[in-house]
């Protein structure tokens, strides 16, 4: 008979942002397959007998190549009668490829179970203090992939209020020069929020204008935030403050 592939998101990072379901599957699986930015502390709940796989993808890397190994791993050991959750940074629908590996392994014929995480994208605003819809000043936001740049379309996004991006740290400085030139404002306040709810996030605050000029330096992983929203929080916490 089968096993079960169980789909789980890790959250952002901190090891105490795992669903009390997350936590339970990890314990009770026979294979887990851990994505790259998995903090190693979410490992420690891992059963004794589990074999612990590590699949990360390399930024530059053949991606597609990597995830057909993913999946072929999944259902060979699934195959084999055991329990496989995939670990996946922050939400497995957002982003992560999820939806694919849903697809794959229906095909395959096995059962497959999604608990969902706390994604990056609301973390990220969260612990820095960021409304993305922070009242009379934003209604809506919209989340984009960093990822291949050259195919999207940003004049769909000028209108929206906030605009989050996720994977965008490398290819920063033509996504807000492709944002300006689509109609964004060059003063437009943004921030960055590197290694969101860990004890080494970092909070990098400027504007579209300076990160299209190269002038904003910022490490991966973080979460690109861009609206008056950031105006909004810093203003929040300096009457929070005085």
């Amino acid at each position: 008979m089968n096993g079960t592939v169980h789909l789980v998101g890790a959250g952002p990072g901190a090891p105490d942002l795992l669903t009390l379901r997350a936590a339970r599957l990890l314990a009770e699986a026979d294979v887990v397959l851990v994505d790259r930015l998995v903090d190693a502390a979410t490992l420690d709940l891992v059963s004794d007998h589990a074999e612990i796989i590590h699949v990360g993808k390399t930024p530059g890397g053949d991606q597609d190549a990597v995830q057909e190994t993913i999946t072929q791993l999944m259902i060979s050991h699934a195959r084999a009668g055991r329990t496989v959750v995939r670990l996946k940074g922050g939400d497995p629908m957002v982003f992560g490829r999820g939806g694919e590996e849903v697809l794959e392994l229906n095909r395959a014929g096995i059962d497959v179970v999604v608990t969902p995480g706390v994604s990056s994208l609301l973390a990220a605003a969260a612990s820095g203090r960021f409304g993305l819809t922070h009242r009379n000043v934003a209604s809506a936001f919209a989340v984009v992939t960093g990822t291949g740049v050259k195919g999207i379309d940003w004049a769909r996004y000028v209108a929206v209020d906030t605009i989050v991006i996720l994977m965008g740290v490398g290819p920063r400085a033509r996504i807000a020069a492709d944002l300006i030139a689509a109609g964004r404002r060059r003063d437009e306040p943004v921030a960055f929020v590197e290694s969101a709810t860990l004890p080494t996030e970092r909070i990098v605050a400027s504007t579209l204008a300076a990160v299209a000029a190269g002038q904003v330096d910022v490490s991966s992983p973080a979460v690109w935030i861009i609206g008056d929203v950031v105006t909004a929080a810093s203003v929040a916490a300096l009457a929070a403050t005085g």
